[in-house]
């Protein structure tokens, strides 16, 4: 009798990341045109794409567009799309220790962190799984580029993206991830502790300060670890 081996291959932790990313990829597209939409008049086409490349951060190009069209210079632009970057700060700390290799190649896969993919890669321990992070990323970076592209080259036919709609997104993107969050570590003091901030903090600071000032919320999870 023969007996045939059938060798099963394991699963990849990214190719798992990229399935789990796919669903983000059409809000990331709209998100992405809309975005092309009002930055390439204030900009101009390519820089704006350009942007998408090279920060490739949605909460940060927005808050940078939008000091520019109100008529702000460059510094002033870049300072609110660094404050509201600067989350990035202590996600990067949490992942940090998940991430193998030199310095250097930990700063390089560090690049893979967006808000979606730090709570698909999170861990009900508080760990991260570096191949969800980096696979959920891809999707989301290619679209959120192609959607800029689009937005750029057919900004005089769409017109304006709020009629379409378009800038609801942003708010239920972030509800779904927040809601996914919760749910499965059960984080509900944070969650409300951040909104509170945020919500006292909006009138009266900066863009970016209360994001990065609702982020010490997380605090709270720190004190019962």
């Amino acid at each position: 009798m023969t007996v045939t081996t059938v060798q099963v291959r394991a699963r990849s932790p990214i190719a798992d990341g990229v399935r789990a990313g796919l669903p983000l990829a059409l809000p990331n597209i709209a998100l992405g045109i809309s975005f092309g939409v009002l930055a390439a008049p204030v900009m101009g086409a390519g820089a704006a794409i350009a942007m998408s490349v090279v920060v490739c951060s949605g909460g940060a190009q927005f808050a940078a567009v939008s000091v520019l069209a109100a008529g702000g210079g460059a510094l002033p632009a870049i300072a609110a799309g660094m404050l509201v970057n600067a989350r990035w700060v202590a996600m990067g700390f949490a992942v940090g220790p998940y991430l193998p290799g030199s310095l250097r190649a930990r700063v390089l896969q560090a690049q893979a962190i967006v808000d979606a993919s730090f709570v698909i890669a999170s861990r009900d321990d508080g760990s991260f799984d570096r191949g969800l992070l980096i696979g959920a990323t891809l999707p989301q970076v290619s679209s959120w580029m192609a959607g800029t592209v689009v937005g750029v080259l057919a900004g005089p036919v769409l017109g304006d993206p709020d009629a379409l709609g378009l800038d609801a997104i942003f708010v239920a993107f972030y509800l779904a991830l927040l809601w996914e969050e919760v749910r499965r570590r059960g984080a509900y003091a944070a969650a409300l502790g951040g909104g509170a901030i945020a919500l006292v903090l909006l009138p009266v600071a900066p863009v970016g300060i209360p994001v990065v000032a609702a982020a010490a919320a997380a605090l709270i999870g720190l004190r019962r670890a």
